[in-house]
């Protein structure tokens, strides 16, 4: 392997891996399915490496997320459906399709308005394909909210659902409305108390919470997902800073030591 900085050089590692003679037994038993935990995690270490701003771990991470592209598509080749190549041929026509004011003769002056064409070039492209595909799936994928991933994080498709409706006029016309509806969700949450409710309606009274709550975040310019990740570091700092001064004490977290629990947790937040 003469060049390690080479895309040609990892696509032979992978094609080695997975060579059915001389390759290794744990790549070969690999299938799209039981390799999508890997993806998933993989991108979800990407954003800690971005989160903790460490480039080099960034840098680490960026190249776990790359090899999860290349088995994809060598899986992909073996049975004959596509190869890398065209995996960089398709995200390539794309990127130039979808930006006309860059690679074409269109005029899209702010930020804003490339949002807004890169959505109606989404939605043409889902339109087409559907066609393409006829059947059922034609009229379902006419819906403004087609293509959202269920498999997103439920933040992440809750907020790109509501832009999607949004999109087409669906929308509080003032964030004092969504302050409201946070609070009208979280009294229905409360009414939900009493040991008689079902517990169905709980979750149901729950989630709209939730909804509503990424919707306050959407209306305030803040990434939901990405506000909760930073709320679980703080929680995980400040919990440390509770462990730690117990520890000092000769003294270690339980229900017995609420008091002074609660005196650390004020004082790291006094301090983070």
């Amino acid at each position: 392997m003469s060049d390690q900085t080479s895309i040609d050089t990892l696509l032979a590692i992978m094609a080695r891996l997975r060579d059915p003679t001389d390759g290794c037994p744990w790549d070969l038993a690999q299938t799209f399915s039981t390799i999508l935990p890997y993806t998933l995690e993989e991108a979800y270490e990407v954003a800690e490496a971005i989160e903790s701003g460490t480039l080099e771990d960034l840098r680490d991470e960026l190249g776990d997320l790359l090899l999860q592209v290349v088995f994809h598509a060598r899986m992909a080749q073996e049975q004959g459906a596509f190869a890398f190549p065209d995996v960089v041929r398709a995200i390539c026509d794309k990127l130039i399709r979808r930006h006309p004011h860059v690679f074409g003769d269109a005029e899209l002056s702010d930020a804003a308005a490339v949002r807004h064409h890169w959505e109606q070039a989404k939605a043409a492209e889902r339109g087409r394909a559907a066609q393409a595909q006829g059947g059922d799936r034609a009229d379902t994928a006419q819906s403004v909210l087609a293509g959202v991933a269920a498999a997103l994080p439920a933040l992440v498709r809750a907020e790109k659902l509501q832009r999607r409706a949004a999109a087409v006029g669906f929308d509080w016309d003032a964030i004092a409305g969504v302050f409201d509806k946070v609070r009208e969700e979280l009294d229905e949450c409360h009414a939900t108390l009493p040991e008689q409710t079902d517990p169905t309606e709980r979750v149901h009274e729950v989630g709209d919470l939730l909804f509503s709550c990424v919707n306050l975040a959407r209306h305030l310019g803040v990434d939901a997902e990405q506000a909760l990740r930073a709320a679980n570091h703080r929680f995980e700092r400040r919990f440390a800073h509770i462990e730690a001064g117990l520890a000092a004490q000769g003294a270690r977290p339980g229900p017995q030591m609420r008091t002074e629990m609660e005196r650390l947790w004020d004082d790291a937040k006094a301090h983070s």
